[in-house]
């Protein structure tokens, strides 16, 4: 038998086939979340002899709950598979203004656990990455670094150049002496696979313009990071 050179489609990449598959995914894990959320709500809206009837009031906030998270860890996915892809045709990001905004956006998220953020330098570097790769970036790793720390204390972000590159060092300067974690704290720091799924997005998105990322231990959230541009992979914005 003799098989006709078009028999069969050509096999497609990896990432995109686990894209696609992650997209039809998350239509239905939406759905059910709607409808979760309209079940919640007519929950709520009963009568107290009709809820006594109808206890599942707190299993249908179980269940959405669940579901958004699985939606979270499928979006994560996503990124991550994206991280890894050839970033696409994009104007080189100005990285200076790009960090300053983001520490403008995370200050209220930061000021409300009594942490300040602080940014010390300047640089002129571009990176070759679109600018919104570039934010996503930050935000994974600066974020636990805030939720993680005691009130008063300082996350100190220290930007330089010289003939080499760019160096973006990241470090906290505590108020205190360290003390027992405070208990909503220590539950967000407990999520530590979610955490590490956007640290690695995160290194991919900065190893594809051709920088180094180096954490400062495995308290990461303390110890912080630093992040290398040499001049070969930056421009001059």
């Amino acid at each position: 038998m003799i098989a006709s050179s078009h028999s069969f489609p050509k096999a497609r990449r990896g990432p995109n086939v686990l894209g696609e598959l992650l997209h039809s995914l998350s239509q239905p894990l939406t759905t059910l979340r709607c409808s979760l959320e309209l079940s919640l709500d007519r929950s709520l809206n009963l009568s107290i002899k009709e809820a006594a009837e109808q206890p599942q009031h707190e299993s249908l906030a179980v269940a959405l709950q669940q579901t958004e998270k699985v939606i979270g860890m499928i979006e994560l996915m996503r990124e991550y598979l994206d991280a890894e892809q050839p970033a696409p045709a994009a104007f080189p990001a100005a990285l200076e203004p790009v960090i300053r905004s983001v520490i403008e956006e995370l200050s209220s998220i930061a000021a409300v656990g009594g942490v300040q953020l602080v940014l010390v330098g300047r640089c002129t570097a571009a990176v070759p990455v679109p600018e919104a790769r570039l934010r996503l970036a930050l935000q994974y790793l600066i974020v636990p670094m805030i939720e993680a720390q005691q009130v008063g204390a300082k996350v100190m972000l220290l930007l330089g150049e010289s003939s080499a590159g760019t160096v973006l060092r990241v470090k906290v300067q505590q108020a205190f002496p360290p003390t027992k974690r405070d208990p909503v704290r220590t539950t967000l720091a407990s999520a530590s696979t979610l955490r590490r799924v956007r640290w690695a997005i995160a290194g991919r998105v900065l190893e594809s313009m051709g920088a180094s990322l180096v954490f400062g231990g495995r308290g990461v959230e303390l110890a912080g990071f630093i992040l290398r541009i040499p001049r070969r992979a930056g421009f001059t914005a």
